[in-house]
């Protein structure tokens, strides 16, 4: 009944005001027609002042409230603007309660009233929604495990039905009004268009799940994917993009549902393992390759860290030649020393003495197959440091010694004459 008072109420206040302007000499229809919209307007006024009380002093006081208290999720709330972003339907339910009553005699005025105040407060509706995703995704991202499972593409997707719930609403608000089907209709006649419209997300969507359950891709990981000339780490994981921030500060962007279908590289493994590959090689010159002599082993054994291998080596040597009689005047008969085993025996142990070198992985120098520009002769190993420059520098220390210390193996590297050394070859034919 107290529907039906408050109704008395307003039809009474309006009558009132109609008699008083009829006695102002004011004809009954014109009274009567400005005597309901000003009643109309009386219930904007009264909807505003309980806005502005809501929204300048209720909110206000539930935000200190909320900032003052220890948990954060009603602080992620208050930024996003939750509560004052609500404060905005306070209106329209009034307005929308209060119009049947004051204007029930103008049928098409009072329709597209309410319909416009439907269409309003499905979108402040939305804006509310989305503006709590957006807190719920701020609270999540607080916690350790938001960095190994991110939620922001499942948040979009939630948006994403957000708005398709909202543009149906606008359908059949705006154009399908009857109460039998008009949720069907409209979701039937916007479902084609969904389809081809968010075919991005809905692969995006797919992938994202498949990333998330397996473990694929997280925020911070090290990547390379040529395809799309990316090379950096992951900045941002979307529903439909793969942000990827590159060594040079260029940004890559990649479609989410690439990184399933395509192969890339994730150097995660790598992060984790605290540790980081070196694999180079240099070119040796073939022809200064040979057997060692007993004065190049002589010279060779007052090297720190390969006279214990010499020796060693010799012995064995000497004694598997004794065994079979063979001669030890040509070199070429038994076994033998070479200055590139040599060498390499040194590097071996130069590495593993190192302390920049990781002694718990994988530690070698080996030959790769030989080519027309020499014999390459690589070395695989793993650097304590991962960060690039500190990385970078030790490698570069280590190819530094190489470099420098090869001569005292006897032995030359590749490399294409350039031209100074077409001038040597020149000036020395012209003083023979």
């Amino acid at each position: 009944m107290e529907i039906d008072l408050d109704k008395d109420i307003f039809e009474s206040i309006t009558r009132h005001f109609k008699l008083w302007m009829v006695e102002w000499g004011v004809p009954g229809d014109t009274a009567k027609i400005i005597a309901d919209y000003s009643g109309f307007i009386l219930v904007i006024v009264f909807a505003l002042i309980v806005f502005y009380i809501v929204r300048f002093i209720l909110v206000r006081w539930m935000q200190r409230l909320a900032l003052k208290s220890e948990s954060k999720w009603d602080d992620a709330l208050v930024h996003r603007k939750v509560f004052k972003r609500l404060a905005y339907l306070v209106p329209a339910f009034i307005i929308h309660t209060a119009a049947p009553y004051v204007i029930p005699d103008y049928p098409v005025t009072l329709s597209i009233i309410l319909i416009l105040i439907k269409v309003y407060i499905a979108t402040v509706s939305v804006v509310v929604v989305t503006s709590v995703l957006d807190a719920s995704h701020d609270i999540y991202s607080s916690y350790e495990i938001s960095k190994t499972r991110p939620i922001k593409g499942f948040i979009q997707i939630a948006k994403i039905v957000v708005y398709v719930i909202f543009i149906i609403l606008l359908i059949t608000i705006l154009f399908l009004r009857s109460k039998g089907f008009g949720w069907i209709a409209g979701l039937g006649a916007f479902s084609a268009v969904l389809l081809l419209i968010f075919k991005d997300p809905i692969l995006g969507f797919v992938g994202g799940i498949q990333m998330a359950t397996q473990d694929m891709l997280r925020i911070g990981d090290w990547i390379e994917m040529p395809k799309y000339n990316a090379d950096g780490v992951v900045t941002d994981i979307t529903i439909t993009t793969v942000k990827v921030q590159n060594w040079d500060n260029t940004i890559t962007t990649i479609p989410t549902y690439t990184l399933v279908s395509d192969s890339y590289k994730n150097w995660r493994g790598m992060q984790e393992s605290g540790a980081r590959r070196i694999k180079r090689h240099i070119l040796i010159d073939l022809s200064s390759i040979k057997f060692c002599t007993a004065e190049m082993l002589e010279r060779y054994s007052k090297y720190e860290y390969v006279n214990e291998y010499i020796n060693r080596t010799e012995e064995d040597i000497i004694q598997y030649n004794q065994e079979r009689n063979i001669d030890p005047e040509l070199l070429i008969n038994g076994r033998r020393q070479t200055n590139i085993g040599v060498f390499r025996a040194y590097l071996t142990s130069y590495l593993k003495n190192n302390p920049n070198i990781h002694e718990g992985m994988t530690l070698m120098v080996r030959q790769l197959q030989p080519t027309e520009k020499g014999l390459p002769l690589e070395i695989y190993a793993f650097s304590r440091v991962q960060d690039w420059v500190r990385y970078e520098a030790i490698s570069s220390d280590i190819f530094d010694h190489v470099l420098a210390g090869i001569q005292y193996f006897d032995l030359k590297l590749f490399q294409n004459p350039s031209g100074s050394d077409f001038q040597h070859l020149a000036e020395i034919n012209h003083h023979d």
